[in-house]
């Protein structure tokens, strides 16, 4: 076959790719609003990070003299994509068949946000589906101001998982290594923030932000969890922490780590639910541990051991370890003699 026998071939194979996009709806995206941009979104990480760790990331030789100009820079950028994205994350949510798409997590703390004016309280009671894309604008605008409004108190609560993550691992040598190094913080931060829109009630961006962070550092913490003040992920990899989970101050988690739902096979039908565990204060969960169900709670001052499986509570200040694996020793016999027991194949 030639390069214009390829060529020949072409018109059919794009006819035949069409109707494989046209018999199967769910895996296209035509005729709709704009989807918010991965690139932008992840663009807004970098400056907010840059916002809540000045001199740490992105421009350097930062002083008290100028620093109000940096904030200044980074607060106008900052908001102008925030607004194009919320914009088509709102619209997004209007197009969806059948409902409004994602809910907001918790009404009362969305309207506790925007309760401040009258174009706020359309987060607390979106318009019905298909509202006017001036509608979904003046939304965002609400959306947007209550979230910056937010950031100034926001930035004091990093401030205690960083130093939690110093005080909490004998191999950092300062808090400066953490901020620098430690992709547990990192992704503690970007879910703390991304949990403000999921109160907010904003479709994609949340979870868009969150899932950028567990692709960078193989911690996955969806944007409805709730993290208590001086979090700890120690090492990171693998850790897991379901929408609805729980956790209070002062917990520390190690790599490998799920806190999970007990009935995932149900899947949609425990939407809205509680699924995951509640994590009390002062706990520690060692590498490893599996922790299911939305009506376990692990009480206060609690440990548990690595690769343990709990679907129960624990009571505080208990600890729970798996049984100690067992040595066995067997004759080994040369082969020749009689029979080799094989223990492994792979």
């Amino acid at each position: 076959m030639s390069k214009n026998d390829l060529n020949h071939r072409l018109p059919t194979l794009v006819d035949s790719l069409v109707q494989s996009i046209t018999t199967q709806p769910m895996m296209r995206h035509l005729d709709r609003v704009l989807l918010p941009s991965r690139d932008a979104i992840i663009h807004f990480v970098d400056l907010l990070r840059q916002l809540v760790f000045p001199g740490y990331f992105g421009k350097q030789g930062l002083t008290t003299e100028n620093i109000s100009y940096r904030v200044g820079e980074l607060v106008i950028e900052i908001h102008d994509i925030l607004f194009d994205q919320v914009r088509c994350c709102l619209r997004y949510r209007e197009h969806l068949p059948g409902d409004n798409g994602d809910a907001v997590a918790d009404p009362a703390n969305a309207a506790n946000a925007v309760a401040s004016s009258a174009s706020q309280s359309a987060i607390a009671n979106p318009q019905p589906a298909m509202a006017s894309p001036h509608t979904c604008d003046i939304q965002a605008v609400a959306v947007v101001s209550a979230f910056m409004d937010r950031i100034p108190n926001l930035r004091a609560i990093p401030a205690h998982d960083v130093q939690a993550a110093f005080d909490g691992d004998p191999a950092a040598h300062s808090t400066d290594e953490t901020i620098f190094c430690y992709p547990g913080l990192f992704a503690i931060f970007v879910q703390r923030f991304a949990h403000e829109f999921y109160n907010l009630g904003v479709p994609l961006l949340p979870r868009m932000m969150t899932e950028y962070a567990h692709s960078r550092t193989g911690i996955d913490i969806h944007p409805g969890a709730k993290l208590g003040e001086s979090f700890f992920i120690d090492h990171g990899t693998g850790v897991v922490i379901g929408e609805t989970s729980t956790i209070g101050k002062n917990v520390k988690v190690y790599q490998g780590v799920t806190l999970g739902a007990l009935a995932p096979a149900y899947g949609q039908a425990l939407k809205g639910q509680k699924r995951h565990p509640t994590i009390d204060d002062d706990v520690t969960i060692y590498s490893g541990a599996t922790i299911l169900g939305g009506e376990t709670i692990i009480g206060k001052g609690s440990v548990i051991g690595g690769n343990v499986f709990i679907t129960s509570s624990v009571p505080p200040h208990n600890q729970v370890v798996a049984e100690p694996p067992k040595l066995k020793y067997r004759e080994r016999i040369p082969k020749g003699e009689r029979k080799v027991f094989v223990d492994f194949q792979i």
